[in-house]
């Protein structure tokens, strides 16, 4: 098999199961403080309202604050809820970024939302920010010991105030568990879009994504990066129609042959298009969110063998062949 395919050179078998992924919330909160950035909230907001609507799953809105009327930096007054209901654990919790620095507190919320925040991760709660909203985290003590990013102007000003976080510079965003920080205003639409990637598939994220006209993953550097996201900054239909395809079967041994077939095109036609927009091959493009998927493995606890058959792979072999010549870090 040439490189022009997608099945490994190791040859045909088959793989672990794929671990489930979680189930989308049931529930998205978000706390909202005064002088809130408009954008810190409604890209998160309307990246999980897309995903709702497109899938028919979780991820209804409720919108929480100390008082009835919020009024954001932009001036926009905002309605919320003060009779707060109890979160079950599935339900994802977001603290959108305010506007910082002159007379405004570092964190303008009460004790109790900060309690609330802090409740909903010690029962097994996801909790997300974006931009300024690491400062809420780090009040309610959820940063302590644990990787976190803000805006790139707060940086200092976090690790100052909370020298027990460990800022990570210069990302679109960190996560630590689940504690799931974004960098500023529109960094929240990446988070966003990764979390849904992981919860419901990289499928629906690239429909999102095209629905919203973002598709470019900006900051290559990122750690936290998506391979899939980071590959969608083209407007080449066909090449995002085998993305589609690749990103939800990439534990599979999808053959060259059997992706043109049912994309309705030659092989040739696939390859160059490949080649012309994304500057790589079918094969290379699964590689990558194989290595990536893999790495999330690790990272959660398992060993690499099990990582690299639960994506595809026959043995941790080919996985740390991939990891050398990718200039990547081969898992333990």
């Amino acid at each position: 098999m040439s490189e022009e395919g997608t099945r490994e050179p190791e040859g045909p078998h088959t793989p672990a199961a794929v671990p489930q992924r979680p189930a989308p919330p049931q529930r998205v909160e978000y706390v909202l403080a005064p002088g809130l950035q408009l954008l810190d909230l409604a890209g998160p907001a309307q990246v999980f309202g897309t995903a709702a609507e497109a899938s028919g799953r979780g991820w209804a809105p409720s919108y929480i604050a100390e008082a009835a009327t919020v009024l954001s930096h932009q001036g926009l007054p905002l309605r919320a809820e003060t009779e707060w209901q109890p979160l079950h654990p599935s339900d994802l919790l977001v603290v959108p970024g305010w506007q910082v620095g002159g007379q405004r507190r570092p964190v303008p919320l009460g004790a109790a939302l900060l309690d609330r925040i802090a409740a909903h991760h010690a029962q097994g709660g996801t909790v997300m920010s974006v931009c300024a909203g690491a400062f809420a985290l780090a009040r309610a003590g959820l940063l302590d010991g644990r990787r976190a990013t803000t805006h790139h102007a707060l940086q200092d000003e976090l690790a100052r105030l909370h020298p027990t976080a460990r800022v990570v510079r210069d990302v679109l965003f960190v996560r630590d568990g689940r504690i799931l920080t974004s960098a500023g205003i529109a960094s929240g639409i990446d988070l966003a879009l990764d979390l849904v990637a992981q919860r419901m598939g990289s499928r629906l994220a690239s429909r999102v994504a095209r629905a919203m006209v973002v598709y470019v993953r900006r900051n290559g550097h990122a750690p936290q990066e998506s391979v899939m996201l980071r590959h969608r900054d083209h407007v080449d239909d066909l090449v995002h129609r085998a993305q589609d395809l690749i990103d939800d079967r990439y534990a599979e041994s999808l053959s060259l042959t059997l992706l043109a077939r049912e994309l309705r095109v030659s092989e040739r036609t696939l390859t160059r298009a490949f080649s012309r927009t994304l500057g790589t091959t079918p094969l290379r493009y699964q590689q990558s969110l194989r290595r990536e998927r893999a790495q999330l493995l690790v990272g959660a606890g398992a060993d690499s063998e099990t990582a690299a058959r639960a994506v595809g792979f026959r043995d941790a072999r080919m996985l740390r062949t991939l990891r050398r010549r990718s200039g990547g870090i081969t898992p333990p």
